[in-house]
């Protein structure tokens, strides 16, 4: 095993965001050197990691330059230029997701094929070249329409209900989907070294805000019976599988109507649905995925107390400065931590934290974690 603890090996990251800064806690808590690429000088990681760079994770030059002053390479977001990647691999670079993991994964009609081929179940889709392609071709209404590159927390997705609403689409390469009618919207995070050891967390269940289509709570366990919690288990397995993924893989699912699950999409890396691990799991996500890309025995997955995560957003109405107010009343209730992801500037559903509610009992932490959403407001000075 390389010597990572104490030593001068090099993790570099590639993205400097809120996933970083918590990726940097455990970091911190081995003592390994890392280094982190980001495009803003004021990003969340700038301030407490070992060695910062200001430059764009889309440049092939940048990317590149970047890789070759370290020693093992990994993501906190999947908007990265992969050609650099492939590149640096070729040269002998470990990078966890591989270039052609990331490459398949960045667009969401590439993702949607490879779960054809491998029969990962799915909801049925067309792609298009552009948004225009769509007027003219038969739709059965209401489907779902997404931009297969860049979208994220919503964005980039859209429901179509009518041939209305196809005017002022952005006319961007994208796909239409099936309109699938669920019970849950579920989530598993999938961890895999470079061994082949592999783990999942627990189910979990994810509530949506109905305008931003945001993440407004995880919930763990999910409240779901044990055979479809380990039917998605499996399904997200059989992903992490296709892809020969190293690291931390998050599959979003749906639980159709009737109890089938299906497969939404995947994010490769730590994801929002696994914030409560944090507090709520023996290893948490962040831990993890350092355990998974360094190839180290992975951590026990399991919960040691039901969890449930809420996200802190900018209020509409309200851009500049930050406040987060009546922090202190939450601060209060046993069993709550927030974080505070380090952004200066909140704008409307700018994800600006999360909280975490844990309990013994799951129906009392969902009790708390509305309590905790109504009294705490991200707004402005």
């Amino acid at each position: 095993m390389k010597n990572y603890f104490s030593s001068d090996f090099k993790l570099g990251v590639l993205g400097g965001g809120q996933l970083g800064k918590m990726l940097l806690t455990e970091t911190q808590k081995y003592d390994i050197y890392t280094v982190i690429l980001d495009n803003s000088k004021e990003a969340p990681c700038a301030e407490i990691c070992n060695e910062f760079h200001l430059g764009d994770l889309m440049d092939y030059e940048t990317v590149y330059n970047f890789g070759k002053l370290v020693d093992l390479l990994t993501i906190e977001i999947e908007h990265v230029n992969v050609d650099a990647l492939e590149t640096l691999e070729k040269e002998g670079l470990e990078v966890y997701p591989s270039s052609k993991t990331l490459r398949t994964i960045q667009n969401k009609g590439v993702q949607k094929q490879f779960f054809e081929v491998h029969n990962i179940p799915t909801a049925s889709f067309t792609r298009y070249s552009s948004s225009l392609e769509i007027k003219g071709s038969e739709l059965s209404f209401p489907c779902v329409w997404k931009s297969t590159q860049f979208g994220y927390d919503g964005n980039g997705v859209k429901i179509l209900k009518s041939e209305n609403d196809i005017v002022g689409l952005p006319n961007v390469e994208c796909l239409i989907e099936d309109l699938i009618p669920f019970k849950n919207e579920l989530a598993v995070i999938v961890a895999r070294n470079k061994s082949g050891e592999i783990k999942t967390y627990p189910v979990v269940e994810m509530e949506f805000h109905p305008e931003a289509n945001q993440v407004e709570y995880v919930i763990c366990p999910a409240r779901i019976e044990n055979k479809i919690a380990e039917k998605a288990q499996n399904i997200a397995l059989k992903v992490a599988e296709s892809f020969k993924h190293v690291g931390l893989l998050a599959v979003e699912l749906f639980q159709t109507e009737d109890d089938e699950i299906i497969v939404n999409e995947v994010a490769p890396r730590t994801h929002n649905s696994g914030h409560y691990s944090i507090e709520a799991s023996y290893t948490s996500q962040f831990e993890q995925h350092l355990r998974s890309v360094l190839n180290l025995p992975l951590g026990n997955t399991d919960s040691k107390v039901a969890g449930i995560m809420v996200n802190l957003v900018g209020e509409e109405g309200f851009t500049g400065d930050v406040v987060y107010e009546n922090i202190e009343k939450i601060m209060q209730i046993d069993g709550v931590t927030p974080h505070i992801y380090g952004k200066k500037q909140t704008r409307p559903f700018r994800k600006m934290g999360h909280v975490t509610i844990i309990n013994k009992d799951i129906d009392k932490a969902r009790i708390i974690a509305e309590q905790v959403k109504k009294t705490i407001r991200v707004i402005t000075k």
